[in-house]
């Protein structure tokens, strides 16, 4: 039987896995479940998921914790990351954000709600599929393989972050305003924080550690390379 994609959701509470499992697979997805950290990861590294569902408070390892050894291995660099948590402060959201997650839910979970925005993570996926390779300066912006080269070096972002760095670098020069970048980035589909892009901001320039974006104050922010 052919699936949409494979999704891992990792919850320490049995009743959010069946029920999230259960309307996921519904929606035509393959759905492998984990309860706690560990088994996450190594759920993730014997079925290389589409998607991987986080709760940040599991035992052994929390969601962030899960999410940074993702992101750290060029195998997962594409993969997509939806954060789960009771805590809705703005502290442990700019956490998950840091961490590398493309999107960020708050319990309790609306069924409905998780499968409309899983879906249209997975459209925008396949949206940019047709991206052509940036080739600015000494940096090359490569949408297929989601990696930046610079000065022969690859640098690979979290999935967000390169779209957020392809979008800017696409119109060098352009200044793109805060909610065109949101619609473009995040879609309508995908409500997030005022912080969620200068949290992405922020980690782009710390891996590519080259003064490439330029905040315009109270507008937006545009791609140049001094």
């Amino acid at each position: 039987m052919d699936h949409k994609g494979t999704i891992l959701i990792a919850d320490d509470e049995v009743d959010i896995l069946e029920i999230l499992g259960y309307n996921l697979s519904r929606e035509g997805y393959r759905v492998l479940e984990a309860k706690d950290g560990n088994q996450a990861l190594d759920l993730a590294r014997q079925h290389q998921p589409d998607l991987v569902i986080l709760d940040i408070m599991m035992p052994y390892k929390t969601g962030i914790e899960v999410c940074n050894v993702l992101r750290s291995q060029p195998d997962f660099a594409d993969t997509l990351i939806i954060m789960l948590t009771a805590l809705s402060d703005e502290v442990t959201q700019i956490k998950g954000l840091d961490s590398g997650a493309d999107d960020y839910i708050s319990k309790p979970i609306s069924p409905k709600v998780l499968v409309s925005r899983v879906n249209a993570l997975f459209r925008r996926v396949q949206k940019d599929g047709g991206q052509k390779v940036l080739s600015i300066g000494e940096m090359t912006i490569d949408p297929v393989r989601f990696i930046v080269t610079r000065q022969g070096t690859d640098i690979v972002l979290a999935k967000k972050e390169f779209e957020l760095l392809y979008l800017l670098a696409s119109k060098p020069g352009r200044v793109f305003l805060r909610n065109e970048i949101l619609s473009n980035v995040w879609g309508t589909d995908v409500i997030v924080g005022d912080r969620t892009i200068d949290v992405h901001i922020r980690k782009i320039r710390q891996k590519l550690n080259v003064d490439c974006i330029t905040t315009v104050k109270g507008v937006g922010y545009k791609f140049e390379l001094h």
